[in-house]
């Protein structure tokens, strides 16, 4: 795809004076640029300029601070300063047709110069306004000066599109349009793998605790206690935070008295096995694929380290204790949607993963988790059109 643009992204390098970061060459014909202030909005943006890429045919540039999948298309690059300088050197090199700007955040600088260059600004999936902090001054009507720079302002819902207009921007650019799509998030697999182990298990019930961390083993042992006493052929996959816990980890249910099987050791789960030790979370797109349901690790302690619409993504349902982590946002849009089970102790995991047990109900919280991961599709869609009349200078 780059070489299609006239770029090949490995070669033809340039260093920014003002940030320092090494910029690729700029690609010949038209480009869009998308910018995501936060981890949050950096993929459904990242998924924005895919589409972009394949279905309108322009080259994307997403700049964001967060860890983000190009998907081997895309080019990411952290975001210029917001200086004169910086700023100007930033847009020489890249010289955007169009650009669409997440959430709120305002970088006045960069506002300013992209208007005054007659880029078409948008700003979409839009939460609040907000100027990027340490760029604010104190002289009246700011923020409402800077919305004015914007062709188009989407929200997400209309208490967002009422703090916009309440900030300044017009009515008749300020519409509310919902969340742009997530994008795939499905983890990869070996499907000959999947396939066979499916096969193994095809009559088991099937649990997976991922990301496991010490602290949480003896909640997930009590609750595969209590979870064989009313199925007594199931079965937990457990995959430990840390690699070289594993072995340590499938001692400790050995010492409960457990089959333990260890994929270290190139064992299968077999009838008998009762509990099955993955090594790491490498595979973790494989285990979301065979367990229904899926304890998110670290939510009773230090907080989640996984991404739950991962799982959510493969169909399987999410149970998961008070501490989201870095994932607040997430977790809360699949709460809204009711779309896992939410637990405070142990004792409520072992309820909650008895009352899984009920294959309707886990089909249930399956399809809600899978409509969060797929919603915003058609905004997407609407977001994609946009962009190729931006380009071309249309209203």
């Amino acid at each position: 795809m780059a070489n299609a643009f006239g770029l090949s992204l490995g070669t033809a390098l340039r260093r920014d004076p003002a940030e320092g970061p090494v910029r690729p060459q700029r690609p010949l014909g038209k480009l869009v640029w998308l910018h995501a202030p936060s981890r949050e909005s950096a993929r459904p943006m990242a998924e924005l300029g895919r589409r972009i890429i394949l279905d309108e045919g322009f080259p994307v540039l997403l700049t964001t601070h967060a860890q983000v999948g190009s998907g081997g298309i895309l080019m990411v690059q952290p975001p210029p300063p917001d200086t004169q300088a910086a700023v100007a050197d930033f847009l020489d090199h890249w010289k955007p047709d169009a650009a669409f700007m997440a959430e709120g955040e305002l970088r006045p600088r960069l506002i300013h110069a992209a208007f005054d260059r007659d880029i078409p600004l948008a700003l979409v999936d839009g939460i609040a306004p907000r100027i990027l902090p340490g760029r604010e001054t104190w002289w009246p009507g700011q923020m409402r000066n800077l919305l004015s720079r914007f062709r188009h302002v989407f929200t997400v819902n209309e208490t967002a599109a009422r703090a916009f207009r309440k900030a300044g921007s017009s009515t008749q650019v300020t519409q509310v349009a919902g969340r742009l799509e997530e994008g795939t998030l499905a983890l990869p697999c070996t499907e000959a793998e999947r396939a066979a182990l499916a096969r193994l298990l095809a009559t088991r019930q099937v649990w997976l605790a991922a990301g496991l961390p010490e602290e949480e083993e003896a909640a997930i042992i009590a609750a595969h206690h209590a979870a064989l006493k009313l199925a007594h052929r199931m079965l937990l996959i457990a995959v430990p935070q840390e690699a070289e816990r594993a072995g340590p980890l499938a001692d400790r249910f050995e010492a409960e008295g457990w089959k333990v099987a260890r994929r270290s050791a190139d064992e299968e789960p077999d009838a008998e096995t009762e509990v099955f030790v993955a090594d790491g979370m490498a595979e973790l797109g494989l285990w979301y694929r065979l367990a229904p349901v899926t304890w998110l690790g670290g939510s009773l302690g230090a907080g989640c380290i996984l991404d739950p619409l991962e799982a959510a993504s493969l169909g399987s349902a999410l149970i998961h204790g008070p501490r989201p982590g870095i994932h607040g946002v997430t977790f809360a849009r699949i709460a809204a949607a009711r779309a896992s089970m939410p637990v405070s102790s142990s004792r409520e995991l072992a309820e909650a993963l008895a009352d899984l047990l009920a294959p309707d109900r886990v089909a249930r919280l399956a399809h809600a988790g899978w409509a969060v991961v797929s919603e915003g599709t058609e905004v997407t869609d609407r977001m994609v059109a946009l962009a190729g009349r931006l380009v071309e200078k249309e209203p």
